[in-house]
């Protein structure tokens, strides 16, 4: 498949979204010039984005959404399960595991691994809780692919690199720190803190 840029998946990901809505609001059709009037961005990107991947649409027509979501969701890797695990069973922990637009897009929580004994082994939504210490023969027989990094910042590169050698190429971190990893693995770094900044600044200088 084709490279293209973090900007772009980004966008997609909400074409994706803005599709669901669309398709659960009953609607067959949509134009360019809504996606990019919902999204906020030009009709010509919309257009650009998923030139990508091929021809879509027929012009005057727009888009059929249930088939142009099935594409996105095929190009994104929607359109199947993912494997997922959870480290660090605290506050944002248990949040996160509660959270259900993670399993209604696929990304389905096998185990959380935690270090605190005290914390060990007992479920929480039908999701074992198991100690870090087992994560090599979980993280095998599980078949992990995405690891959820919620552990305190001082820990979040000692934890990456333990999985990293149990062979899980993805991650997705929590902890407000920068993490360094080889090539061929990927953190995605979500920093709220980041966001609220974002806001402040909007809100200073409007």
């Amino acid at each position: 498949m084709k490279k293209i840029s973090e900007s772009t998946v980004k966008r997609l990901s909400q074409y994706y979204r803005i599709l669901t809505d669309q398709i659960e609001k009953g609607r067959e059709t949509i134009s360019s010039h809504k996606i990019a009037e919902i999204n906020q961005v030009t009709a010509a990107q919309v257009r650009k984005d998923l030139s990508f991947f091929g021809s879509f649409g027929k012009r005057g027509l727009g888009y059929n959404t249930v088939a142009l979501r099935k594409k996105i969701g095929d190009i994104l890797g929607l359109n199947r399960t993912w494997n997922v695990a959870l480290v660090g069973y605290g506050n944002i922990g248990r949040a996160l595991l509660k959270y259900d637009e993670f399993r209604k897009q696929g990304f389905l929580f096998q185990v959380v691994f935690e270090a605190d004994e005290n914390k060990t082994g007992r479920t929480d939504g039908g999701v074992e809780i198991v100690h870090t210490k087992d994560a090599p023969s979980i993280v095998a027989s599980k078949e992990i692919e995405i690891v959820i990094i919620a552990v305190p910042a001082r820990e979040a590169q000692k934890v990456i690199d333990y999985f990293i050698d149990l062979g899980v190429r993805a991650f997705l971190n929590f902890a407000t720190t920068s993490i360094h990893v080889p090539e061929g693995v990927v953190v995605k770094n979500e920093n709220m803190s980041i966001e609220l900044e974002a806001l402040s600044y909007f809100l200073t200088n409007e």
